[in-house]
């Protein structure tokens, strides 16, 4: 029996341990192969996301058991890298810009990001380059300095650079010594003060306020346990979209907002616009309409630059304390505390600051994992504390507050998985009560094992659990995987529709459960082209 990753995760989910026997897993040699546990991470954060849309699903169906899941390799390691296997009419996304990448300095190495107008205008302005500078140009201009200033002068200027660190050394930093003291998921204050409700409980009290529940399912069709749920997306880029195209695959109606300001780039939003809407309103001409959004929303997840938003009255705070009953997720690339709390950053810069890109290659010359783990990880990892705070909003009437930031998610990749409790490091074993399980009014029976007859809705062919034949898991443990044929071509797990946007091929969904959804409702529309209102 397996007891990390996925145990950990689901316990700082606030997960019952008992429905982790119902998780069977499908290995495949040749998926996400690194020197890091890149593999074990992935299917930690897609079966963690895939329980919790389950759990919710037999709650609001009214389900006897936990619909059985399946964590397929292959289906996860194709998720993983799903913006390249993006094509819109044939036609292959754009990569990283040619001022995205490793530069040699004087003293070692550093990593910019540049794919967006702007801040390849603030790295050129930095460096003193001209506006038509060439990569050429730049290495020249970086070749003389020394990384760490580099990384401090751009980032003074609203850039984006970072110095390659070893491990041991972002051990060492600051920012890496503050995200240590976090855990993985963070609940509710800027600390993480309140953690995961306790066992038919809530999170911080509810007296004098009223339960509002989403209400029971209706039967026919896929189990959708997100259907009636509005959620305002306020994301970019790669983790923050991740999870609310995830929460759109299992019925929550999702409506994501732009500025009309910033730039997007047109194949991410399309790579993460699957069963979305997508609409532009300026937060500051536009009060009325973000005020109408926010008074009927359900769930509000942002991806900005921790503090960005708060002038609008987005922050975390601002936004339970104007709806107790609302979940708020916050993404972020460093965390929204330590001196790097405020700074911007990608997948790609927390890779080199942390040690990975190091781990990946070496000090002398840096790598990189073999997806952009960090964000497609945290981006489920999001999404199954959304899921897991609808839950317990079902029971007690209250929203939560969740964090989470991709370099806290590089630290357990780099020392929390395969390593028994230490600082910083979730812990591979669930022990004692859980942080949360579905209350004594609703609590559901172990998990239904696939081909097990169910009174409750069904449609999906894409069945998980454990069969008639594998050994029952012991309580808080993950049935061993069994051993699938190796990962060769991903065509097995990918899909072509046509839409908007013309002849879309795309990754089909990792997150899969009995009676689930195989495919989004919908495929991804036009930037901006939806109404800013609820469907």
């Amino acid at each position: 029996m397996t007891l990390a990753p996925m145990a950990a995760v689901w316990k700082e989910l606030g997960g019952d341990p008992e429905l982790l026997s119902g998780v069977s897993t499908v290995a495949r040699a040749g998926t996400l192969e690194s020197s890091l546990p890149v593999r074990e991470l992935a299917r930690a954060c897609v079966g963690a996301c895939a329980l919790a849309a389950a759990e919710l699903g037999a709650l609001r169906a009214g389900l006897a058991r936990v619909p059985g899941v399946g964590v397929d390799d292959g289906a996860v390691a194709t998720a993983f890298v799903s913006e390249r296997h993006l094509r819109i009419d044939g036609r292959a996304p754009v990569g990283f810009a040619p001022l995205s990448r490793f530069w040699r300095t004087a003293d070692g190495w550093v990593r910019t990001h540049a794919n967006y107008p702007h801040h390849r205008a603030r790295l050129l302005a930095a460096l003193g380059a001209p506006d038509d500078a060439c990569a050429e140009d730049v290495a020249a201009l970086l070749g003389g300095r020394s990384a760490r200033e580099v990384e401090e002068s751009v980032y003074a200027a609203g850039g984006l650079a970072v110095a390659l660190r070893t491990r041991e050394e972002w051990a060492a930093h600051d920012q890496g010594l503050a995200l240590a003291e976090r855990p993985l998921i963070e609940w509710d204050g800027p600390g993480g003060r309140g953690g995961p409700a306790e066992p038919g409980g809530t999170a911080g009290g509810t007296a004098g306020w009223r339960p509002q529940g989403l209400g029971p399912l209706s039967g026919g069709g896929p189990l959708l346990p997100a259907a009636g749920v509005r959620v305002l997306d306020l994301t970019r880029v790669i983790a923050g979209p991740v999870a609310t195209r995830t929460l759109a695959l299992l019925g929550a109606d999702v409506l994501r907002v732009d500025g009309p300001r910033l730039p997007e780039d047109p194949d991410a939003h399309a790579d993460t616009g699957f069963g979305k809407r997508s609409a532009v309103l300026d937060l500051e001409s536009g009060r009325r309409d973000l005020d109408e959004l926010l008074a009927s929303a359900d769930v509000v997840v942002t991806g900005y630059r921790p503090g960005s938003l708060d002038r609008f009255g987005l922050s975390p705070e601002a936004l339970a304390e104007r709806r107790p009953d609302l979940v708020v997720a916050q993404v972020s690339a460093w965390g929204t505390y330590g001196p790097w709390g405020g700074r911007r950053g990608f997948d790609s810069l927390v890779q080199v600051a942390t040690g990975i890109a190091a781990a990946e290659g070496s000090p002398e010359r840096p790598g990189a994992l073999p997806a952009q783990a960090l964000d497609h990880g945290t981006g489920y990892l999001l999404a199954a504390a959304v899921l897991r705070a609808l839950t317990e909003r079902e029971r007690s009437g209250r929203g939560r507050v969740v964090r989470l930031a991709l370099a806290r998610t590089a630290l357990w990749l780099t020392d929390g998985i395969g390593r028994r409790e230490g600082p910083g490091a979730a812990p591979d074993t669930v022990r004692g009560r859980p942080a949360a399980a579905p209350g004594p009014s609703h609590r559901p029976s172990p998990p239904l094992a696939a081909g097990e007859p169910d009174t409750g809705p069904s449609s999906s062919a894409r069945e998980g659990g454990t069969g008639p034949d594998t050994p029952a898991a012991e309580p808080g443990s993950v049935p061993d995987a069994s051993a699938g044929e190796p990962y060769g071509r991903p065509d097995a797990w990918l899909a072509e529709r046509s839409g908007p946007l013309g002849v879309v091929r795309h990754a089909l969904p990792p997150v899969s459960f009995a009676g689930g959804p195989v495919d989004w409702s919908r495929p991804p529309g036009r930037w901006g082209a939806d109404p800013a209102r609820w469907a």
